[in-house]
């Protein structure tokens, strides 16, 4: 039994309160009717465009563009360099991957206004009369299948390799002050940020141990 002075309410008052708070929230505010100004009628910023050159494949290449275009993007949608592959667009993958200024990077995270001038080696660009002997031993190892990640696959490989060289430690290498032997271990982990989601990963390792050795 309902005592008096409770609180009582009705279905329709609900749906009636209800219509009327979206209504409020939707209208524009006071300040915006004050000054004449609403949402829909804010115009864009103008994009700040900015001048960069890359040494691309041992061809100089010169660009305007938007700050805000990664280099993956300059590379594909403005040169036209179809090598370096959009996957997951976030740096997981690794299908993006160049060689910039000799070390292996992921084009999808780089601003391309950060690497002006920069020498950028794509997959297309290793091979001189003959193929890289990374790109052969995968032609010889079977190391692809769809072929999608392969081109980031030996770019990555390449940097690797180098990196191994120049002493530079993983995170499963046992001793710092050694040389690095490029075990299948230190392939493995060296080589996990290049995804391949045909699962080429046993011929990739194959492909790679077979340059090193």
């Amino acid at each position: 039994m309902q005592e008096p002075g409770d609180f009582e309410i009705s279905r329709r008052d609900l749906v009636v309160g209800t219509a009327a708070s979206v209504a409020l929230s939707a209208a524009p505010s006071l300040s915006d009717a004050q000054t004449g100004v609403s949402g829909a009628q804010v115009m864009p910023r103008t994009p700040a465009i900015s001048k960069v050159s890359f040494n691309v494949d041992g061809a100089i290449r010169e660009l305007s563009l938007d700050t805000r275009t990664t280099l993956l993007d300059a590379l594909r949608e403005h040169l036209g360099v179809m090598s370096p592959k959009k996957g997951c667009d976030h740096g997981q993958c690794g299908a993006c991957t160049v060689l910039l200024d000799g070390r292996r990077v992921t084009t999808c995270l780089a601003l391309a206004v950060a690497h002006d001038g920069a020498d950028i080696t794509t997959a297309g660009g290793l091979a001189h009369g003959a193929l890289h002997p990374v790109q052969q031993a995968f032609l010889d190892h079977d190391g692809f299948q769809c072929g999608y990640c392969t081109p980031g696959q030996i770019c990555s490989a390449v940097g690797m390799i180098a990196e191994a060289k120049a002493g530079h430690p993983s995170h499963v290498t046992k001793d710092l002050n050694g040389a690095i032997d490029l075990t299948d271990e230190e392939i493995r982990e060296r080589m996990s940020g290049n995804l391949c989601r045909c699962g080429a990963y046993v011929n990739i390792v194959a492909a790679i141990r077979d340059v090193v050795s």
